[in-house]
């Protein structure tokens, strides 16, 4: 710059406009290089991954919180019942949807398990004979086992309802007549003296992801869980208020309980924190009571797994499928806990409760994070492009394990060489892969089953499948030991 350009630079600057105009040009040049930057990044709507709702009711209002993460994650919706990446079905789609279903590709993902409804039915989980699992009868096959029940416990009070729960009344044993176990009643044994806060009864709802049932993969959303209080104080008692004891959808939320309102609202715990906090402040604490949660869960898909595979079997390799579940549990005043049900297609609408949206939110997205549908190096289908791509996600090196065993392996038929390269069959190759992925991308899920790595377990009860996977976990765990739990 010469010297007759400076002194004219200088004038300019020292003029009252001067300053003034060359921020305005600098404003100009921030939005033209800003609208430079959203033209480049700009992506082709034909481009971008889609999804499918299938749902019998014409309303999908209460799925506002899906449609909405899922549009952050860059997907649109599809109206082609073929053309999808993600199927999102609030209902039971493999009846009216089979045959489509049969002819999955590998990419695309539903979010729902074949058999899945041998966890969620009511009555066929309150009638399996576990030991987190109140005693249940369902008349009339259960008529006689019932009345021997009620003999080697006279004092026991139960819940008589239908089989689609409804009629809901509480009874003593001596009062039930041959006419309350007639057929379509189901009768189960009423939990008594509750845990409570502040005189509520309450139960807890946990979000768990099963991501494969053959092998068996699940997990649990530990970034909260849903807390639901009775809006009537549980004493003094009376069987004909059912506001006392059983939850409806016009429940008690956490943030009107004054005993977790202080945490909850004024110092912006999760509910979960909050209750802990509340559970140690009385004496207690509450970490075995979470272990003992999880290991109900882990109870009732032990149970079911032979069932939910035999379906599953007659669609695919069920590597397609998901299923995202809410747990309600119920506690005692010695925190011992009791499953009472599992809901397929839990409830994600916030319309009745507003401050609930962020954690539907936060389960929806951790959910297709943990199943890999909201993947972070695309814009566009689920589809691999190339094996290049594909081994950079996961490659043979970030699955094998168990170097000293593999070294020996001169033949597959010891069956722990099937964890070997080696040995390697696609199937196998497969459910190690979405193993590794869902590790990487669990966020704020934990994986229970398989469990924690503990010298002492017993895998003899356990299907071979499973037992090849523990061993796996095992094997990355003892190179990496954020692989142990």
């Amino acid at each position: 710059m010469n010297l007759k350009m400076k002194t004219a630079l200088k004038i300019f600057l020292s003029s009252a406009a001067g300053p003034l105009i060359l921020y305005g040009v600098f404003l100009m040049y921030e939005r033209y290089q800003v609208h430079m930057t959203l033209s480049v990044v700009k992506v082709d709507e034909n481009h971008r991954p889609r999804f499918w709702v299938y749902t019998r009711h014409n309303n999908t209002g209460y799925l506002k919180h899906v449609r909405t993460v899922l549009s952050r994650l860059g997907y649109r919706e599809s109206g082609n019942e073929s053309d999808w990446d993600l199927l999102w079905a609030h209902d039971y789609p493999f009846r009216t949807l089979s045959a489509s279903l049969h002819r999955l590709q590998q990419h695309q993902r539903v979010n729902h398990f074949p058999g899945c409804g041998y966890v969620t039915n009511k009555v066929d989980l309150s009638v399996s004979a576990g030991r987190y699992i109140p005693a249940a009868f369902r008349m009339p096959d259960d008529r006689e086992r019932f009345l021997r029940y009620m003999d080697v416990n006279p004092g026991k009070k139960f819940v008589q309802k239908s089989n689609d729960h409804r009629g809901i009344r509480l009874v003593n044993s001596h009062d039930l007549t041959d006419a309350d176990l007639t057929d379509g009643i189901f009768v189960q044994e009423f939990i008594e003296r509750p845990y409570l806060v502040d005189g509520y009864k309450f139960d807890v709802g946990l979000y768990i992801v099963v991501t494969s049932v053959d092998p068996l993969r699940l997990y649990i959303y530990k970034g909260d869980v849903l807390f639901r209080f009775c809006p009537v104080a549980y004493y003094p008692f009376d069987a004909e208020v059912l506001d006392k004891y059983v939850v409806g959808d016009d429940y008690l939320p956490i943030w009107k309980v004054p005993s977790l309102k202080k945490y909850y609202t004024e110092l912006g715990y999760s509910m979960k924190d909050s209750f802990d906090a509340y559970v140690r402040e009385q004496g207690k604490d509450p970490a075995e009571m979470w272990e003992r949660a999880y290991e109900a869960i882990r109870e009732v898909f032990l149970m079911k797994e032979a069932q939910i595979r035999e379906v599953s079997r007659r669609i695919g390799n069920g590597r397609n499928f998901f299923e995202l579940m809410r747990f309600d549990l119920v506690l005692d005043e010695d925190l011992n806990v009791y499953t009472m049900e599992a809901n397929m297609s839990p409830n994600l609408s916030s319309a009745h409760y507003p401050p609930n949206q962020l954690l539907y939110e936060q389960v929806i997205f951790n959910t297709l994070a943990l199943v890999g549908v909201s993947k972070r190096i695309r814009r566009g289908s689920l589809r691999t492009r190339s094996k290049a791509e594909k081994d950079m996600e996961v490659a043979d090196k970030n699955i094998v394990v168990l170097p000293e065993l593999c070294r020996e392996c001169e033949d597959c038929f010891r069956v722990e060489c099937q964890l070997c390269r080696q040995c390697f069959t696609p199937e196998m190759q497969l459910i190690l892969s979405q193993s590794y992925l869902e590790h990487q991308n669990r966020m704020d899920f934990q994986r229970i089953f398989p469990p924690s790595i503990r010298k002492d377990m017993i895998l003899k009860n356990y299907t071979l499948r499973n037992q090849l996977l523990v061993r796996w976990y095992q094997g990355k765990c003892e190179l990496d030991k954020t692989w142990c739990i």
